[in-house]
């Protein structure tokens, strides 16, 4: 009898699940750019390596959509909307053309309304430290202070949402980015919560965009409903799913991008006196964020051909998972990896993804993480951590901290 074929990785990457190492994962990630592609299992691969996961980024014979058909009534062409319709899914999880549609109508609808909103997302940024402003020393947790009532402020300005509802947005944000992680690593009770949660998500969004068909205001999901061919628009569950998609990915990312930079900030001082210094330095301080300690931590394809990736062949219908955080420190890539260095030159991070799933939100994501960074630069006095590491969520794939409480001399008022 023959044994079976040990498969190394799978330990190493069982080690990078464990919420025992979710406060410093990058040693394993050290370890899998040892080589740019590992087999995982029969039909599952890891790539490590920053050239080759940029390859397959843009790769259009690696998929992003589920094989599985997408939840909703079905018809001769696929599930239904409730006007009939085909509903093929949220644009992240689709491939051209559908993908290309959808994603093209997001576009022409968000783009427009971020252009000049960093003066208001800076003066956001200084209200939220301003309730916590004083000349004498405190403490601050950038996390429930500043991380998480940001982006859920700013998307819920994108979308038309009242203040007061806010906290509604942000409880669905934590309960949906879960889904994200990869199903293995969910309890019967996780899979079950989320199908509970997706169903009041639509029970929420399909009222309001009811609501918004009615009566249209000058917000993104009026512009979803009521801009272009009445054809071609999203069909309401199509249209949820997809704000449901923003929401983790305008909201969740944002919150680790100021979390992992505050920290990266707290354990370099050089790196904070510089900033303070020279706010000019903070766009270099985000991408070096980005790069060094990434809020998405990796990315789940599957191919539709057979594939070379660094002499290995990858047969079509195997799942490969790109490894963005190992990419992002790959020593082939970049010069000392491991060190937290805004003045390197040549920053091509993968933190934003590639090709046609490049984010869609990286510029809204930048204002907001060197606006919130910038802040806590120049108005903390003497900031420390009051613990290092932090406790961790229990993502991976949106790998936080639940908290950075930072000790302080005072606050500088605004002004």
């Amino acid at each position: 009898m023959t044994s079976a074929r040990p498969y190394p990785a799978a330990a190493l990457f069982g080690r990078l699940l464990d919420h025992a190492n979710r406060h410093d994962p990058y040693p394993y990630f050290a370890e899998l750019t040892r080589e740019p592609i590992w087999q995982l299992d029969a039909h599952t691969w890891l790539v490590s390596g920053h050239c080759e996961i940029s390859a397959l980024l843009r790769d259009p014979r690696l998929s992003a959509q589920d094989a599985a058909p997408a939840d909703g009534p079905s018809g001769p062409s696929g599930p239904l909307g409730s006007d009939g319709r085909p509903f093929h899914g949220p644009f992240l999880l689709l491939d051209p053309p559908h993908h290309d549609a959808l994603r093209a109508q997001t576009v022409h609808q968000f783009a427009p309304r971020i252009l000049g909103m960093r003066p208001h997302i800076e003066a956001m940024v200084a209200g939220l430290l301003d309730q916590h402003g004083g000349s004498g020393p405190g403490e601050i947790d950038v996390v429930a202070s500043l991380a998480y009532p940001l982006p859920v402020a700013v998307i819920c300005a994108l979308l038309g949402v009242p203040p007061e509802e806010e906290p509604v947005f942000h409880s669905f944000a934590g309960r949906l980015t879960r889904a994200l992680d990869p199903v293995e690593t969910l309890s019967k009770q996780e899979i079950a919560e989320l199908e509970v949660t997706r169903a009041d998500w639509l029970a929420y969004l399909l009222p309001m965009i009811e609501e918004r068909r009615a009566t249209p205001a000058t917000d993104l999901v009026s512009g979803l409903l009521t801009d272009g061919d009445p054809a071609t628009r999203m069909v309401d569950v199509e249209l949820a799913a997809t704000l449901g998609l923003l929401l983790i990915a305008g909201h969740e990312t944002t919150v680790n991008l100021i979390a992992n930079g505050t920290l990266a900030l707290l354990r370099n001082p050089d790196v904070l006196a510089r900033l303070r210094a020279d706010p000019g330095l903070a766009p270099a301080v985000v991408e070096e964020v980005l790069r060094f300690d990434p809020p998405v931590q990796m990315n789940g394809r599957h191919t539709t051909a057979d594939i070379r990736v660094a002499g290995q062949v990858v047969p079509a219908g195997d799942r490969i998972t790109l490894m963005l955080a190992a990419g992002n420190r790959d020593p082939r890539r970049f010069a000392a990896p491991d060190r937290f260095w805004p003045e390197r030159t040549g920053n091509a991070h993968l933190a934003f993804g590639g090709g046609v799933h490049y984010c869609l939100g990286a510029a809204l994501a930048r204002m907001e993480g060197q606006a919130a960074l910038t802040a806590i630069a120049t108005r903390l006095s003497n900031p420390r951590p009051v613990a290092d590491p932090p406790p961790y969520r229990p993502n991976m794939l949106l790998r936080g901290p639940e908290e950075v409480r930072v000790a302080h001399d005072g606050i500088t008022p605004t002004g």
